[in-house]
């Protein structure tokens, strides 16, 4: 029996396949527990409407993606590190403290965990912070630390 999965099934296949298994198999345990649906004509063009759908939602997500790496990367963000005598910084300026700083200076909505600091940033200057939007698209953020 054909069956179209709606869920990841190990050992099987990945959700929106269509698999082939024994009818008691599919009877008893695929379609009982709702793992996926019998591969009927109508069944297999909902399969193929969504995920037309699903590909033109992705297709918009990268562009939006690519816009907004465009705005991120017009932007630079100050931020402020305290230094005591010979140059010694206090603390660092982490992924949290320079997502909350491009929010308050330009309204940018960044999560925290999109931005990729390989070490927390110890000392004034400019640096080069990537964004990960999606997983095609990097926008490098410029953030300018300086003493305070």
């Amino acid at each position: 029996m054909k069956v179209i999965l709606n869920q990841d099934v190990k050992s099987l296949g990945k959700k929106g396949d269509i698999v082939d298994v024994s009818d008691g198999y599919a009877r008893n345990f695929i379609l009982a527990k709702k793992l996926g649906v019998e591969a009927s004509a109508s069944n297999l063009n909902d399969l193929k409407l969504k995920k037309a759908n699903d590909e033109k939602v992705a297709q918009q997500q990268l562009e939006d993606a690519r816009e907004f790496a465009k705005v991120i990367e017009s932007k630079k963000v100050a931020l402020k590190i305290k230094q005591g005598e010979g140059g010694k910084t206090f603390g660092s300026i982490s992924s949290k403290e320079i997502a909350a700083a491009a929010k308050e200076q330009h309204g940018l909505e960044l999560d925290k965990k999109k931005i990729v600091l390989k070490d927390p940033i110890k000392s004034a200057g400019a640096f080069q912070v990537s964004v990960k939007l999606h997983p095609k698209v990097t926008a490098s953020l410029q953030v300018s630390v300086e003493e305070a």
